[in-house]
Parts: C-alpha cells; sequence; structure tokens
C-alpha cells in the first residue's frame, strides 16, 4: 500500500488496517516457522506498511491536537 493510498483513509480505516496488517504479519511469521510460507518477500511488505500506517497515523493525530 503507497503511502497516498494510506493518507486518502479516515483515522478509523487506518487504524483497522494497521490491525489487519498486524495480524497478518503474525500468520506469516507463523507459516514461516512451520517452513510453509510460500512468498517470503510478504513478511518484509508488511513489515513496511506497518511502519507507514504508523508513521501516517501519527501524523494525523499531531495534526488534530
Amino acid at each position: 500500500m503507497k503511502a497516498s493510498e494510506i493518507r486518502d483513509l479516515t483515522l478509523e480505516e487506518m487504524q483497522q488496517q494497521l490491525q489487519d496488517s498486524e495480524e497478518e504479519l503474525f500468520n506469516l511469521r507463523f507459516q514461516q516457522s512451520m517452513n510453509r510460507l510460500e512468498n517470503a518477500d510478504r513478511i518484509k511488505r508488511v513489515r513496511k506498511d506497518i511502519a507507514r500506517l504508523k508513521t501516517i497515523i501519527t501524523e494525523k493525530e499531531k495534526d488534530i491536537r
């Protein structure tokens, strides 16, 4: 997910997306530990999406205050 796409979301949608991404990361790590992960690059992309989401959420929260 690109930063411009994230910025178009509402704060609640961003927080929901963050929660979904964290769940996905957990599941990917679990699959990796069981040697059942097909696309190891997906972990890297999800981690970057989580970082983008957290950064933009923080920016929006600072704007609100």
